[in-house]
């Protein structure tokens, strides 16, 4: 009787365990799903497909919260960010040392390539990387030096404080001798000109290119998502959402959004628009 009395007792008490947990665990998610406000993001124009699709997904899952984002570029999204007029300065390169004393923290969220492109007549499809700065610097001029077509190069770029032209600049080492014939102020700018530009090359984040333009191999590599895991192609830069402090010492909002693109779910929209999740 007192055996089936205590059994009985042991029993009861690890149903209310049991209970208890899962209530512990609906509690949870009713806090997640509680959680209301608006998260906002400034920076860099390479980042826009990447913050649309997560933007929207993650809008799904929290419905009362709202992810608004300006495209102002890298440099300026940062300044956003130290001044505190923004919750997440979006960044398509590293950050620079002075961003970093100011608070800035660097949140690498996935790899991008960068892909050279030219119009759709060029005859040429590869170039060497001193082939490219040749270009950038002005050295070379007409694309016949190149064995192609007697026609001359126009080159195109984006602006100064832009990610892409930042990173790309620092990757081929020629950082402020580029000979830029237009400098545009957004990747699909870049992209749109290029494609109605005879003569034209550009570059721009690997996730856009469309079969408007066409995408140049580097050193007999093409630029894609399996080269650049590989390490074979080089021109691959970072893409930073950056914080001012470290992501635990963000608001629950904030923490939700990093949560979220760290879960299995995010990092599906993140290979959905054709990055790499970063290691």
């Amino acid at each position: 009787m007192k055996k089936s009395i205590v059994r009985a007792i042991a029993l009861g008490m690890t149903s209310l365990m049991m209970v208890a947990t899962v209530a512990g665990c609906s509690n949870n998610d009713d806090n997640n799903a509680k959680l209301s406000g608006k998260i906002s993001l400034a920076g860099s124009t390479s980042m826009e497909k990447l913050c649309e699709a997560m933007s929207e997904s993650f809008m799904e899952k929290y419905p009362d919260i709202t992810v608004t984002v300006e495209y102002t570029g890298s440099s300026a999204g940062v300044e956003s960010l130290i001044s505190g007029s923004t919750d997440i300065g979006n960044a398509s390169r590293a950050l620079k040392d002075g961003e970093k004393e100011s608070g800035a923290v660097e949140n690498i969220v996935a790899i991008d390539g960068i892909a050279v492109i030219t119009d759709k007549s060029n005859s040429i499809s590869d170039l060497t990387t001193e082939q490219l700065v040749s270009i950038y610097t002005g050295t070379v001029t007409n694309w016949s030096e190149l064995g192609g077509a007697d026609e001359a190069i126009v080159v195109l770029g984006r602006e100064a404080g832009s990610g892409t032209r930042g990173a790309f600049e620092e990757l081929l080492e020629v950082e402020d001798v580029c000979k830029y014939a237009q400098e545009l102020d957004s990747t699909g700018g870049v992209l749109a000109k290029v494609a109605s530009t005879p003569g034209a090359i550009g570059y721009v984040s690997l996730d856009v290119v469309n079969d408007t333009v066409k995408s140049i191999a580097l050193n007999g590599v093409a630029a894609t998502k399996e080269n650049i895991v590989a390490g074979k192609y080089t021109l691959s830069r970072p893409f930073v959402m950056a914080t001012k402090g470290d992501i635990s010492a963000q608001s629950d909002l904030v923490k939700a959004w990093f949560d979220y693109i760290n879960s299995d779910e995010g990092k599906n929209v993140i290979t959905s628009v054709g990055l790499i999740i970063p290691e």
